[in-house]
């Protein structure tokens, strides 16, 4: 696509030959990215944080690399409109794991989630926006394309710094998606202090996975109440309460057979009424229930573009990204940069559905 040969681009990735100025200007133009992400370094360094991907073993490296770039690229966003306008302060409950993550019982997970939930003063029953809450606590969190429907999620843990989490939308629904937002927040509060070795073991990778999975199920579905609406062991059932939990069926039937509220039997005759009934691929009521939508980055950028001082044209020269990634990364609605917007500038209805909507101080 340069009129380069493959020996001219190997030069300019590793900096042996600089390109002519129409050679650079193409690269801008066919990768679309601003000039200045090739000439501004990247400050940031190595990676610090702890990067987990879901459904890591069957994820191609690629597809890896990929979503891994872009969660630094969401980082940048971050650390440019944070020198601007405030974040909240990040407030993860220290939960004092076991370091060895072998040694984490299903019994400590669920009291774990339990404190989690005392910690933010939350009451027992359902919650009504996962991705609000962990904005609320500090995170920053994004709904991508990752361009491989092996990637369901992807959160990066530092014991000192603010927690990203990245949430692939190549495939599932709201209640999925809001599944995966709780077990990334399980990474966060059960594995901060993990050494990263461990996830190239497949028995140990494979474990932490099943404990993100445990405190997802207990801090959505906690048991006294979630047992307590548990009246019958029924598909018919589960449906009913789904609008309330906003978790699937599939997910609760799991619960129920964690919290043995079925037996065995039971619990085997429903998973074969599930399939029979096609909801594997998809069940009732996901067409219906919208997804959790971030707006932490939504907000902070309308800010910026509304102070009086900042342009679209500052936004790009200080992420050193293109519009198309700005906007996708925060939420914003295709064209709200160049001013072709199909959304006014402001939280859009789905943004400002939850009351808790947190205010940014301008900063001295």
């Amino acid at each position: 696509m340069l009129g380069v040969s493959p020996q001219a681009v190997s030069a300019y990735e590793t900096d042996k030959k600089t390109p002519s100025p129409a050679v650079a200007e193409s690269i801008v133009r066919i990768l679309n990215l601003p000039p200045e992400f090739f000439t501004t370094p990247d400050e940031r360094g190595e990676l610090e944080g702890l990067p987990f991907f879901r459904s890591m073993s069957a994820a191609t490296k690629q597809a890896r690399t990929r979503a891994a770039r872009r969660e630094r690229w969401l980082e940048q966003i971050t650390d440019y409109l944070g020198g601007i306008v405030s974040f909240p302060d990040v407030n993860f409950p220290d939960l004092s794991p076991p370091a060895d993550p072998l040694m984490l019982t299903d019994d400590e997970i669920e009291h774990f989630a339990e404190d989690a939930r005392k910690h933010w003063g939350m009451s027992e029953g359902p919650i009504n926006n996962m991705v609000y809450l962990l904005e609320n606590q500090g995170a920053i969190v994004a709904r991508d394309s990752f361009g491989a429907a092996t990637l369901d999620s992807l959160t990066v843990v530092s014991p000192s710094s603010r927690p990203f989490v990245m949430i692939g939308t190549d495939k599932g629904t709201s209640v999925r998606w809001r599944f995966d937002a709780a077990h990334e927040l399980g990474h966060v509060l059960l594995h901060a202090n993990l050494d990263r070795r461990r996830l190239t073991k497949t028995a140990d990778f494979k474990r932490i996975e099943e404990q993100a999975h445990r405190f997802a199920g207990a801090f959505l579905l906690p048991a006294a109440p979630f047992a307590d609406d548990f009246f019958a062991a029924s598909l018919d059932t589960l449906q009913e309460m789904k609008p309330r939990w906003k978790v699937s069926i599939g997910a609760m039937m799991m619960r129920a057979k964690q919290l043995d509220l079925m037996p065995e039997q039971t619990s085997r005759r429903m998973w074969i009424n599930y399939s029979r009934r096609g909801w594997r691929r998809s069940e009732p009521l996901d067409d219906v229930m919208p997804p959790e939508i971030p707006r932490l980055l939504y907000k902070a950028v309308d800010l910026f573009l509304g102070d009086g001082v900042h342009n679209a044209d500052d936004l790009r020269a200080g992420v050193r990204l293109s519009d198309r990634d700005i906007e996708a990364l925060c939420s914003l609605p295709e064209g709200h940069l160049s001013g072709i917007a199909h959304a006014p500038v402001g939280l859009r209805e789905d943004h400002a559905e939850n009351a808790q909507i947190i205010h940014f101080p301008r900063q001295s």
